[in-house]
């Protein structure tokens, strides 16, 4: 079968399609005839070597995939051949066949598209568990979201209104990418400068002079203090990720978020699933049946083959990208 394989860490130079042997499942799990995979920084972040993102070298990418069921493995219940379905993979995803535990796997609603339902397992469920799971959101909340135009950025974006509600602020890497935030659903964007003290104050005067109640931030602890000094008493900031790759700082004194009634959450979409995948499944079903529904929509871009997708990483190792990217691999079922 084809595969994109990134063979060493480092930049496209070491990702290329080749040929791999196909798959078979093992207890608890299920092989997917893939149609489409999800792009996501992850990716990224295991191409440049970051640690625990890449198993081993030579790596095939790939978190997330829809498709149809190929095999299913021993001790497998609920799940059929040729029934179609989206997934979390743990790897090895951009490929014409993947792996993925069945209690990670969702069967996908008629009339949900697949190049929609591939950005589920990652992106919109991670979307959904952010706010309504560790965010703690509620309606009419202000939320603040570093990476607004990335593809968890606007998956956010679509979910706020379905959770009753709220005031959205986002910032964005580069200027040029503000009106594209905006016409997301952003009430405000702004671009980070590196000033952080005139980019908190204007969060504050976009959110009426008060501060937020929830902040969504990806950029490891790169943020943090802007994220601190923006943040509303008893509001919640959930970091999610390490999109610059430095070490991370070291956390605030407990002084300071005891005086500011703070709490600084982690969340690892990864990790949820190693611990607690009932948690990600539920999220997954949720997000699939409001696709199903009509009430949620999720524009994706579609890379025409694995071929493309090495230059989709750089333009997102670069915060070039802009929304959610999918590949094809197979025929729409």
């Amino acid at each position: 079968m084809r595969a994109l394989v990134m063979t060493a860490p480092g930049g496209a130079e070491n990702s290329e399609v080749r040929e791999v042997a196909t798959p078979r499942p093992g207890p608890g799990e299920i092989s997917v005839d893939v149609a489409h995979a999800g792009l996501n920084f992850a990716d990224v972040m295991a191409r440049r070597g970051d640690a625990g993102y890449a198993s081993a070298w030579p790596y095939v990418p790939g978190i997330e995939v829809a498709g149809t069921v190929r095999e299913v493995g021993p001790g497998v219940e609920g799940l059929a051949v040729g029934q179609r379905v989206a997934a979390v993979t743990p790897g090895g995803g951009i490929a014409e066949v993947a792996l993925a535990r069945a209690e990670v796997t969702a069967l996908v609603p008629d009339g949900v598209p697949l190049p929609a339902a591939a950005a589920a397992p990652t992106g919109l469920a991670t979307a959904l568990l952010l706010l309504a799971d560790v965010g703690r959101f509620a309606a009419g909340e202000t939320v603040l979201v570093h990476s607004a135009s990335g593809g968890i950025g606007a998956a956010l974006a679509r979910l706020v209104p379905l959770l009753g509600g709220g005031r959205l602020i986002g910032t964005v890497g580069r200027p040029d990418k503000v009106a594209a935030a905006e016409r997301g659903g952003y009430h405000a964007a702004l671009a980070r400068d590196g000033r952080d003290d005139a980019l908190a104050a204007a969060v504050l005067a976009a959110n009426g002079g008060r501060g937020v109640d929830l902040v969504l931030d990806p950029l490891g602890t790169a943020a943090l203090d802007l994220d601190l000094a923006v943040t509303a008493p008893g509001g919640r900031i959930v970091l999610f990720g390490n999109a610059g790759g430095a070490a991370p700082a070291p956390l605030p004194p407990a002084g300071r978020l005891l005086g500011g009634n703070l709490t600084i959450s982690g969340f690892s979409h990864r990790g949820l699933v190693a611990a607690a995948p009932h948690r990600v499944a539920a999220a997954l079903r949720r997000t699939l049946a409001l696709l199903a529904e009509g009430r949620l929509a999720l524009p994706v871009t579609e890379v025409a083959s694995p071929a493309g997708v090495p230059a989709v990483h750089d333009l997102l190792a670069a915060g070039r990208g802009a929304g959610k990217y999918v590949v094809r691999l197979g025929g729409e079922a």
